[in-house]
C-alpha cells in the first residue's frame, strides 16, 4: 500500500485510506456471482496499474469491460474518485444493494470526508464498518472521521481494531500515534518507537498532524 491517496488536504494532512481496498467485496449479505478467468485477469490488471499511481491506464482497460459486473464500477468509482471526478458519486451510489455495499458506503464516506462533511461521512463508515466489519481500511478512516468529529475514545477503539486488523499497514498505526500525541500521551505514543512498530518517518508525520489537529482547535476558540 503506499500513499497515493492517502494524505488528503483536509485542514490537517491524517491518514485516509486509499486503494487498500481495491481488492475486497462485501462479505455480508449478497455475494457477487463467479468471474470469468479473463474478467478476473482484467480487473486484476486495471486494480495492479491503480496501486501504482496509473489511473487513466486503469480505467481505460476497466472500460473495455461490462458496467453490468459489480466489481467493475466499483474499481471505476474509486479511480473517479481519485481523480476527483464527480461522477464516482452516481456510481457509488448504484451500488448500495449490491453484494459490494460496504465499499460504496465507504467510498461515498472518503467522498464527504474529502469535503469536510463528517456528518455524512461518519453515517456512511458506520454503515459500512456494519456491513464489512473486518475491514481495516473501513475502520481507519472510520477512526479517522471520529478523530475529525474530536470523538476520541470512539476513533482510539477503530485504530485499534483497525491495526491489529491490518498488521503490517502503516495508515491505522500512524492515526493512532497521531491521535495519542493529540492527546498529549507522548509515552504512549514513544513507547511505539521504542518498540520498533513506529518508524521515526511515522513518529515525525504523527506529530505533525497532532499537532495541525491542536492548532485547529486554538483557531476554532
Amino acid at each position: 500500500m503506499n500513499y497515493t491517496l492517502s494524505v488528503i488536504a483536509l485542514g490537517v494532512s491524517l491518514v485516509l485510506s486509499g486503494c487498500a481496498s481495491s481488492g475486497t467485496s462485501a462479505r455480508q449479505g449478497n455475494q457477487c456471482g463467479p468471474l470469468e478467468q479473463e474478467q478476473q485477469l482484467a480487473i486484476q490488471l486495471a486494480s495492479d496499474m491503480a496501486d501504482q499511481g496509473r489511473l487513466h491506464a486503469s480505467l481505460a482497460h476497466l472500460e473495455q469491460l461490462s458496467e453490468d459486473m459489480p466489481e467493475v464500477r466499483l474499481r471505476k468509482a474509486m479511480i473517479l474518485r481519485k481523480l476527483e471526478d464527480p461522477q464516482a458519486t452516481a456510481l457509488y451510489e448504484s451500488l448500495l444493494n449490491s453484494c459490494v455495499a460496504a465499499e460504496a458506503y465507504h467510498g461515498l464516506g472518503q467522498i464527504a470526508a474529502i469535503k469536510g462533511d463528517y456528518e455524512n461521512a461518519l453515517t456512511h463508515m458506520q454503515t459500512a464498518a456494519n456491513l464489512y466489519p473486518s475491514s481495516f481500511t473501513i475502520r481507519n478512516d472510520l477512526g479517522f472521521v471520529y478523530l475529525q468529529r474530536r470523538e476520541l475514545e470512539k476513533a482510539r477503539f477503530e485504530f485499534m481494531t483497525a491495526l491489529e486488523l491490518s498488521q503490517d499497514d502503516t495508515l491505522p498505526l500512524e492515526n493512532l500515534l497521531t491521535l495519542l500525541m493529540y492527546e498529549d500521551k507522548w509515552q504512549e505514543s514513544s513507547a511505539l518507537l521504542r518498540e520498533g512498530r513506529a518508524t521515526a518517518q511515522d513518529y515525525q508525520r504523527a506529530e505533525e498532524r497532532a499537532r495541525q489537529l491542536q492548532l485547529e482547535d486554538l483557531q476554532r476558540r
